[in-house]
């Protein structure tokens, strides 16, 4: 059990006092755990308790915690440069860029800014903006998916298909739409997996011909839908909506932030089904959170339509006065030959497979309605209801947590998402995770789920 001290104490009431929280509910019955320093995928909290971090933060500290040689990548170029606009150029951001091209195996042009709602925002001017540069002047709808999370700023929201995020924020931008996600789960009686999710691909085309294929733009999505409760697609699934794309000239924007940087199993996570998407977004794991940065790719020939300034208005628009830092880029830079060097996207894999089976087990416990994998990202489907699938109460899902945070392991939730369906436990423990590690992940949770919510 961790225990709450002094230090913890006096930490606390300055929180409560000064400090509003991302995505968290007042509460001064239930205060933050304060975290002091960190080490591989070990946090320590002021008071010398240590935790697993089985989130990497939020699914993003993809090389693990202190890592010497990332700090010193920012600090030698905060020397050097430590700040130009990218209005122009410098060094670290043209070879980062040449860098996300060789992970991405195609050709692309790079835009960088700060978050991952801040790629998907650019993302967004830019298919619409090209549409109208070709000439497809009607092109300004886009397509997402409900469950789906793009961000939090306006337009990623408009984008993200989760009511609770949205909830006393809308009216939001106008343009957005939302189709049904592939969650076999909670497919119907008697459908199986792949006419399921060539269903739910389906309403994608359906919905680009009643809305009037000549009106849409883009389409976006992740390759797995993440924090909306790790839904995995097929490969039919995926397939067929690119093809769908591709029938009716929509652009399709594939969101990396989470899934990308070898979380998947590959770089990228739409590698693993072989799909080439038109616009690529990314941040979390391509500087494994050691600093700000996102990127938007755009496929080459797309960016060439922006050369034509016939009436002045041809080039994008869009400054970032923080995006593409030198010293992020050189860290992001050094946190890709990391990767490299350590294999550590073939270890996601290696590792996600090894949590999975070490908690297969847990598929046959009352609460567990169904666990979903992807590289080394892991949900699992708590229910009231085995046989009828009725999601787990919050109260369940948070005691749960809570009790992992009780013996040393930080697990997340797929919270304010969608009213009813906020049950799915998640993993993303850092990909340098050793061994033990894992194991530890794997006993832990199996001894709180088989203790007294077991009984």
């Amino acid at each position: 059990m961790q225990s709450l001290g002094k230090e913890s104490e006096a930490a606390i009431k300055k929180d409560q006092r000064y400090l509003w929280h991302n995505i968290t509910p007042y509460s001064e019955q239930s205060p933050p755990m304060i975290a002091a320093s960190a080490s591989g995928s070990w946090v320590t909290d002021v008071d010398g308790n240590k935790y697993l971090d089985g989130m990497s933060g939020l699914w993003c500290v993809n090389v693990g915690y202190g890592r010497k040689e990332l700090a010193e990548a920012a600090y030698n170029q905060l020397l050097s440069l430590p700040y130009f606009p990218l209005t122009q150029s410098h060094m670290p951001a043209i070879a980062l860029a040449e860098k996300l091209n060789e992970w991405l195996e195609g050709d692309y042009v790079i835009f960088f800014s700060n978050s991952g709602s801040e790629a998907n925002e650019a993302a967004f001017k830019i298919v619409r903006q090209y549409h109208q540069q070709t000439g497809q002047h009607y092109r300004s709808k886009l397509i997402a998916r409900y469950r789906g999370y793009h961000g939090s700023s306006l337009g990623a929201l408009s984008a993200t298909g989760q009511a609770q995020r949205k909830y006393k924020y809308e009216p939001l931008a106008a343009g957005f739409l939302h189709v049904a996600p592939p969650d076999s789960y909670r497919r119907p009686a008697g459908m199986t997996v792949e006419a399921f999710n060539l269903q739910c691909a389906q309403a994608i085309e359906d919905t680009i011909v009643w809305e009037g294929a000549e009106t849409v733009a883009a389409v976006i999505m992740e390759p797995v839908i993440t924090g909306g409760g790790v839904i995995v697609p097929e490969q039919i699934y995926l397939d067929r909506v690119q093809e769908i794309c591709r029938k009716y000239g929509v652009l399709l924007i594939m969101d990396e932030v989470i899934c990308g940087f070898g979380r998947s199993g590959r770089k990228f996570g739409h590698q693993n089904f072989g799909i080439k998407p038109d616009i690529v977004t990314m941040a979390k794991g391509l500087t494994s959170a050691y600093l700000p940065l996102s990127a938007t790719a755009v496929r080459k020939d797309i960016y060439e339509a922006f050369k034509d300034s016939s009436d002045g208005y041809g080039h994008f628009r869009h400054v970032n006065t923080f995006g593409g830092n030198p010293a992020a880029c050189a860290l992001a830079l050094c946190n890709l030959e990391i990767m490299e060097q350590e294999q550590l996207v073939e270890r996601a894999d290696i590792l996600g497979q090894r949590l999975y089976s070490g908690l297969s087990g847990l598929l046959d416990h009352k609460l567990v309605g169904d666990i979903r994998s992807f590289g080394l990202i892991l949900g699992i489907e708590l229910v009231a209801d085995k046989a009828t699938r009725q999601p787990a109460g919050l109260d369940t899902v948070k005691g749960i947590i809570a009790d992992c945070k009780a013996k040393g392991l930080i697990i997340g939730k797929n919270g304010d998402t969608v009213a009813g369906f906020n049950n799915v436990l998640t993993l993303a423990p850092p990909l340098s995770s050793t061994d033990s590690d894992i194991q530890f992940i794997v006993d832990t949770l199996t001894a709180v789920l088989n203790g007294s919510w077991g009984a």
